[in-house]
């Protein structure tokens, strides 16, 4: 089960794309955000997602919503999966699962990523959550009318 809506979002800092440090507090400061945890790049659901994010990341541009995709792939790996799909967005390396643990995004006895999607406000509180492995095309559409809702 994901955390819950209205909940302070964990601050977390990672490796990643772009041979950068993302941390949440400072990178998305005063701003509303998607963070999505993911099982696993070059997977077919995986890909799927992260093309749907793709191809809708001006929508959340537009409004000021970055984006970033978080999994357990090594930066090198991430790279490759960015590049392939000509993601706009950056990947986040959690090689220990300690943020997607911290998340509620990591299924227990495989500890491997969940398909989870969390919207942030401006201040990094939860206002919405898609949890769902296997609905790797709802996810985007499910922000798109969380974020039209507001």
């Amino acid at each position: 089960m994901a955390l819950k809506i209205g909940t302070q979002a964990p601050n977390f800092k990672l490796p990643a794309t772009g041979n950068k440090q993302f941390e949440l507090e400072k990178d998305f400061k005063g701003q509303a955000c998607i963070i999505y945890f993911y099982p696993k790049d070059f997977t077919p659901g995986c890909t799927q997602e992260a093309c749907d994010f793709r191809d809708n990341f001006s929508f959340f541009k537009n409004l000021d919503i970055p984006i970033v995709g978080i999994s357990r792939d090594t930066i090198k790996t991430h790279e490759e999966f960015k590049a392939a799909n000509q993601l706009p967005f950056d990947l986040l390396s959690d090689k220990s699962g300690d943020v997607c643990a911290a998340y509620k995004a990591l299924i227990p006895i495989l500890k491997v990523p969940k398909r989870v999607t969390y919207l942030l406000d401006a201040n990094h509180q939860i206002k919405a959550i898609y949890d769902d492995l296997f609905g790797a095309r709802k996810h985007i559409m499910q922000m798109i009318e969380e974020v039209q809702k507001a």
